[in-house]
């Protein structure tokens, strides 16, 4: 009976990190060796995220209790499993790098945002510009307009100094 109540506090656990997750991602680690796992869980050691190799009867438990009863039936296979709470353009590019060093790690499907995504929705994902680079250029193209209306209005007051000066001069004379 104790075997059964473990079992299901670890689904509970699993499912808790389902629902708080932005970014879930499955891979199939076959043809890595440990020295390579290690060196990814290293890569993804960040506050936020969580790399995990887990079983997929407790996984597709959790699963179904969180709702996604046809993401479950896809879990097949050796998994190691991505969760992201925050950031999921980071986690994204880390893991498709790893892909490209090593290329026994498949990237198998993701969840993002509650939505099952393939794996080239995840690498456009890793294709994006980091967080800040992004804000930066959202920023920018913000202030663009601000800065042109800016100087539309100096050069209007610059225009309305320099016609006031030559009225000036021309009473002076």
């Amino acid at each position: 009976m104790p075997d059964i109540q473990a079992k299901e506090q670890v689904v509970k656990v699993i499912e808790q990190k389902i629902n708080d997750a932005s970014l879930i991602v499955f891979s199939d680690y076959r043809g890595l060796n440990v020295e390579e796992v290690t060196e990814l869980r290293d890569k993804l050691r960040v506050p936020g995220v969580e790399f995990k190799v887990l079983k997929n009867t407790m996984m597709r438990f959790a699963l179904k209790n969180a709702g996604y009863e046809e993401v479950a039936n896809q879990v097949e296979g050796p998994n190691a499993v991505l969760f992201s709470n925050e950031d999921v353009v980071g986690p994204a590019k880390t893991i498709f790098e790893f892909v490209r060093q090593h290329p026994d790690l498949e990237v198998k499907f993701g969840l993002l945002e509650g939505q099952t995504v393939s794996p080239d929705k995840i690498k456009a994902l890793a294709d994006l510009p980091p967080r800040e680079v992004l804000v930066a250029q959202v920023l920018g193209t913000l202030q663009a307009p601000i800065t042109g209306f800016v100087r539309v209005l100096n050069a209007n007051l610059t225009g309305l100094v320099r016609a006031l000066d030559q009225i000036k001069e021309q009473k002076a004379s």
